[in-house]
């Protein structure tokens, strides 16, 4: 019953960070030889970005983001997966390590929660990605 419970708060709170009015997609690319990047940027409201990167089954994904909102989260949607997060920020912070489950374009989506959002707020942030 717990797990279930648990389940349900996840997903409660993985909906309310989605509901992006604006999801911007960047693709992220390594430079030659490198096993990770880093990018910056900056969201207003509503605004959220998916940086899609390419990995493969089984290699180790390991995703941090520095940030100057309290507010400001990311979760990691798996390739083939619409809004169902396997990593939700909100509930677990802003740094994720983890096995992939499959190959494919992995979703790192970067969001205000709407508390933030319905303030207008905004988050500079600096999300690092590395997969080995």
């Amino acid at each position: 019953m717990t797990r279930l419970f648990l389940s349900l708060v996840a997903a409660l709170l993985a909906a309310n960070t989605v509901l992006a009015d604006d999801i911007r997609t960047e693709r992220v690319r390594f430079h030659k030889g490198a096993s990770s990047a880093t990018v910056e940027g900056r969201i207003r409201g509503y605004e959220s970005v998916d940086y899609l990167l390419g990995a493969r089954e089984g290699q180790l994904m390991n995703v941090s983001m520095a940030t100057d909102n309290r507010s400001n989260y990311f979760n990691v949607i798996a390739p083939g997966k619409t809004n169902e997060a396997m990593f939700i920020g909100s509930i677990s912070g802003n740094q994720f390590e983890g096995t992939l489950p499959a190959s494919g374009d992995y979703k790192i989506r970067v969001y205000l929660m709407r508390n933030a959002a319905r303030r207008d707020e905004a988050a500079k942030y600096r999300l690092e990605m590395i997969v080995n």
